[in-house]
């Protein structure tokens, strides 16, 4: 009995380290879009976000999302943009500090599968687009298995409505 109770606590330390590792993931990629001098990384802002989606809607290889792509995003791209930062940047506070687990890490596969089904055609090569493919699974396991032993949502302070 001990030792199936101490593996659980291990597997929810594991499962705390993983879940702030994705969220360092969705903040780093978001920090990217923030405007100087808060961004990280050697873009900031979201201009570079609009020749990639001009790419995107111009290879996506699904009909319905290229038509999707080049009527309604390309026009509103700046929405868009600033949707996709503000998306990851929340998912990324909320998996980092453990709040709202299961419902930032759902908002996070959504996220994922959408770069998937549109940025990830820009790459001709398929080794590169794993490194789309893999944040769909990786948010999800979040999803799954929920925020792990380190998580402020444990807290007793914290209400019942950002728990996961």
């Amino acid at each position: 009995m001990g030792r199936a109770g101490g593996g659980r606590r291990q597997a929810d330390v594991w499962h705390s380290l993983f879940r702030i590792g994705v969220g360092a993931y969705w903040l780093y990629f978001a920090s990217q879009k923030w405007p100087e001098p808060l961004g990280f990384g050697p873009t900031h802002g979201i201009q570079w976000m609009h020749p990639l989606m001009q790419q995107a809607a111009a290879v996506n290889p699904i009909s319905l999302l290229r038509d999707a792509l080049t009527q309604l995003v390309l026009p509103n791209w700046q929405v868009f943009a600033l949707l996709q930062a503000a998306g990851e940047t929340a998912v990324g506070v909320l998996l980092i500090l453990g709040i709202a687990t299961r419902p930032a890490a759902l908002v996070g596969t959504l996220l994922a599968i959408n770069l998937s089904l549109t940025v990830a055609f820009t790459d001709t090569d398929v080794g590169i687009r794993w490194l789309y493919y893999l944040p769909v699974l990786a948010s999800f396991e979040v999803f799954v298995n929920g925020s792990g032993a380190w998580a402020v949502d444990r807290a007793r302070f914290v209400p019942g409505w950002l728990r996961s």
